[in-house]
């Protein structure tokens, strides 16, 4: 009978000790075999007539080793479920050489397994206290939103001659030399550009300028570093090599273009704000500032609970079984990692941990689920989301991709896990104190970016 010995090695860190007998492995060795020599395709033998010992010659040490591991991890598998161990990842199995597995001579043989125990947590929200940013959509802000608004829903013409910094420009780039001559191979090809796209000294050499119009520019002084990186993205250049920034290029204008803005109608209302009876520029206004401050208030929910994440992975006490882990992320992973590399590694790898401990411990706490209803209908929104489409009546379709989705096994957990997520930190908002504090649109962009988890 199967014996198993547990003996501490560090912190949070076991040794388990399955010794197995003859008696559990021989009988299914022997049971293994004999389903062997039934399928066996042996030339020269018709199937199920191979002789036994020619069977038990050719696989039986094969058979006989895996045999023995298969009862080692049902009989480990069978302990840790017993004792109810909470274990990090998988057993770590210490070395054992193989060589010591003789079918010619079966004996009791012992493997040694490396554990990492999961740690108690206690969590304490009691003294978090989190800052919810204010921001108020400020006369520019609308200004500038309505201007877009114009812009996307205005008219495209085609005038003659540019004569302002929001033309749209079709153009041809061509390599040339620094004189103007076209290099053979060089790079070339068409692009759409605003004209506010330049730099301020080639806004004014291009104002004026009509269909086949053409001027030279120098990369690095045409475009500001934003601008030109695209640009150069495009042509196919290295964007951080300084011998691609300083070509020249002729630049061909094969159209011009310009996007008349929407006027204030009941048209243009309808069509920036569809079903929501808009009538009157004020209306506009005030939708237009509702519409920025709900934006605000979801991205200020968002840093609320990144505060939280922050409070429970760095005030939650926490012990990890370190050296178990280490060794772990050398071993464990798809590809192996040398000693360096996984201690480089274990901090960013303890937070996670820290995380998932936290977050699975309060999930638990309080049964958050997910139906399947819930993950269909996410399917549903995400895709008239990503088409720009507000009404499911317009998108009949949308019903059959949903059913799709729900057959997407990766899909579904990872949309599980997402909505399971939010629904904790919209719970934990509840639990934690909040204080108000107005900022700035600006402000509130530099904690944004600060945004971890």
């Amino acid at each position: 009978m199967a014996t198993i010995s547990r003996e501490n090695i560090g912190l949070l860190n076991d040794k388990v000790t399955v010794t197995v007998a003859k008696n559990d492995y021989l009988p299914a060795f022997e049971q293994s075999l004999k389903k062997y020599a039934k399928t066996a395709n042996i030339p020269g033998f018709r199937k199920g007539m191979v002789p036994a010992g020619l069977v038990k010659k050719m696989y039986g040490q094969s058979v006989f080793t895996d045999e023995i591991l298969r009862t080692v991890e049902k009989e480990l598998n069978n302990y840790m479920s017993t004792e109810q161990l909470e274990i990090f990842a998988q057993p770590l199995p210490l070395e054992t050489d193989s060589r010591m597995l003789d079918i010619n001579n079966p004996q009791d043989y012992a493997f040694a397994f490396e554990i990492g125990l999961k740690p108690q947590v206690k969590i304490d929200l009691a003294s978090c206290t989190v800052t919810k940013y204010k921001v108020q959509a400020t006369e520019e802000m609308i200004n500038e939103e309505i201007t877009r608004l114009q812009t996307r829903h205005g008219k495209m013409t085609e005038p003659e001659t540019v004569d302002s910094e929001d033309h749209v420009l079709n153009v041809l780039f061509t390599e040339t030399d620094e004189a103007g001559n076209e290099i053979e191979n060089g790079a070339s090809k068409a692009n759409s550009l605003l004209v506010k796209y330049f730099t301020e000294p080639v806004r004014s050499e291009l104002i004026g300028r009509k269909k086949d119009d053409t001027i030279q520019v120098q990369l690095k002084t045409a475009f500001e570093e934003k601008e030109r990186d695209w640009v150069m993205d495009d042509l196919g250049l290295d964007k951080t090599n300084e011998t691609d920034q300083d070509k020249y290029f002729r630049i061909t204008v094969t159209k011009v273009g310009l996007i008349e803005k929407a006027e204030m109608t009941s048209e243009f209302f309808d069509a920036a704000f569809p079903g929501r009876n808009i009538t009157s520029e004020e209306e506009l206004r005030n939708a237009v500032k509702v519409d920025i401050e709900t934006q605000f208030e979801q991205q200020s929910r968002n840093q609320v609970h990144d505060q939280i994440y922050h409070f429970l992975v760095d005030h939650t006490q926490i012990e990890l079984p370190e050296t178990f882990l280490k060794k772990w992320l050398q071993t464990g992973g798809e590809t192996p990692k040398s000693a360096e590399e996984a201690e480089k590694e274990y901090p960013s790898f303890a937070n996670q941990l820290k995380w998932t401990l936290i977050s699975t411990q309060l999930i638990n706490a309080n049964k958050i689920n997910v139906e399947p209803e819930e993950i269909r209908q996410h399917a549903m929104q995400q895709v008239l989301g990503y088409m720009g489409i507000q009404n499911l009546d317009d998108a009949p379709w949308a019903d059959e991709y949903a059913n799709r989705m729900m057959q997407d096994k990766k899909f579904v957990e990872n949309t599980y896990f997402q909505l399971q997520t939010s629904k904790l930190f919209q719970l934990l908002e509840g639990q934690v104190q909040q204080q108000e504090e107005p900022i700035s649109a600006e402000n509130f962009a530099e904690k944004l970016h600060h945004h971890h988890h």
